[in-house]
């Protein structure tokens, strides 16, 4: 049978979720719009970085040290920028063999708890980002002289939203449960 005649008609074993409250709802999108702005920003600054780089080695100009060295930063920047976002569509790096079993109520307490750490892990990494804000200012980077204040206060805000977003995802599981498991490609797969 082809996903085309499947009977995909409504079902009443799954319930409706309940919507976290609306006041949230327009902080997240707003977070999430300046997250993926800087994230895209930072993709196009390594992009063109590194096309200047490639041009350099065969044009016969001085090479600039900084477009290395900001191109590495741009990539701190996009990984932890971003990682917040992940947490919110539940696309970050998880162990999904609990999502097997049959029991929702293990699901949603392995879901909470699981938020839980991320959000204790994003305060300790939100922690020390912070006293190396404060403490690195004085040094600058070695090709673009840039305070190293600034490497750790961009990631600093990834760290904020990536705890922030960890603790809404433990209410919203805990409120609603575990979404079921999605299996959609080993369906393709099997057929």
């Amino acid at each position: 049978m082809t996903a085309a005649t499947r009977d995909t008609g409504p079902t009443t074993s799954t319930p409706k979720r309940r919507a976290l409250p609306a006041w949230t709802a327009r902080p997240i999108r707003v977070l999430t719009a300046i997250e993926l702005g800087i994230g895209a920003l930072a993709l196009v600054i390594i992009f063109v970085l590194l096309l200047v780089q490639t041009l350099q080695r065969y044009l016969p100009l001085d090479g600039w040290p900084w477009t290395g060295e900001l191109a590495r930063f741009c990539l701190v920047w996009l990984t932890f920028v971003v990682a917040g976002v992940l947490v919110t569509r539940d696309s970050h790096i998880s162990i999904e063999m609990i999502d097997g079993v049959g029991s929702p109520v293990v699901r949603r307490i392995v879901r909470v708890v699981s938020c839980l750490i991320v959000a204790a892990v994003g305060v300790g990494l939100t922690a020390e980002a912070l006293a190396l804000v404060e403490d690195q200012g004085i040094l600058k980077s070695p090709a673009m002289g840039m305070p190293m204040s600034w490497l750790y206060g961009i990631s600093l805000i990834g760290f904020v939203s990536t705890t922030l977003r960890a603790l809404v995802a433990a209410v919203d599981y805990g409120l609603n449960g575990a979404p079921a498991p999605q299996y959609d490609d080993l369906d393709v797969m099997a057929e």
